[in-house]
């Protein structure tokens, strides 16, 4: 589905950086928008105010996840299921993104970054398909990033009672949701960087600004 030009141009000011965790969204993101005087909208700072705004109607998957407790959503399910019913991974709170973005002002460019940038969704806004990318962290690179946080005791991890599990579960899963995110760009003709322990920070900023046509 593509949307109507005059949607299109709404958002041709906006440059996506989705991909899966701890590929570095975030931080390519931030040094971007330092270089170039643009503004950066990071999806995962909004998911508390998202969740608030919305209605178990509408996002029936979060409001289930809500009412689970830490083992309920990290140790007690297999990773298989935990990606088949993750809120954000199924798209739900994304029109709340469109809602934010519409409400920003148009004059600089803005970067938008978070693994919630689902490439189905992100492209019917895209006029210029290479104003998009997806970083891909791989499985080595993706644990490294987590282990350096604190591995089984980093952040909610910590606060389930089998961390290790938890653990063990919370990157399978989003090894999964990364090959979806691989497939789905293929598909759509959009554009992925895989990331690994041999890319550096420099070489992605370059390979992200070639892209977006800086």
């Amino acid at each position: 589905m593509t949307a109507s030009p005059a949607v299109q141009e709404q958002f041709q000011h906006v440059y996506w950086i989705g991909g899966g965790s701890g590929a570095g969204k975030s931080t390519i993101a931030r040094r971007i928008a330092a270089e170039r005087g643009c503004r950066v909208y990071t999806t995962d700072e909004v998911m508390a105010d998202h969740a608030r705004r919305s209605s178990r109607e509408d996002c029936p998957s979060l409001h289930t996840f809500m009412d689970m407790d830490m083992d309920e959503r990290w140790v007690n399910r297999s990773p298989k299921i935990m990606l088949e019913t993750f809120h954000w991974f199924q798209g739900e709170g994304f029109e709340f993104i469109i809602q934010d973005l519409l409400q920003l002002p148009r004059e600089t460019g803005l970067i938008v970054e978070g693994f919630r940038l689902l490439p189905h969704l992100v492209k019917p806004l895209l006029r210029v398909p290479g104003h998009a990318v997806w970083l891909l962290p791989t499985p080595e690179f993706r644990r490294a990033v987590v282990e350096s946080r604190g591995g089984s005791a980093w952040g909610f991890l910590g606060r389930t009672s089998e961390p290790e599990r938890a653990l063990s579960n919370l990157l399978e899963r989003d090894r999964m949701f990364t090959e979806i995110l691989r497939e789905q760009t293929a598909q759509l003709g959009l554009h992925f960087i895989e990331v690994d322990s041999s890319t550096t920070e420099e070489n992605l900023i370059k390979r992200v600004l070639d892209l977006f046509g800086f």
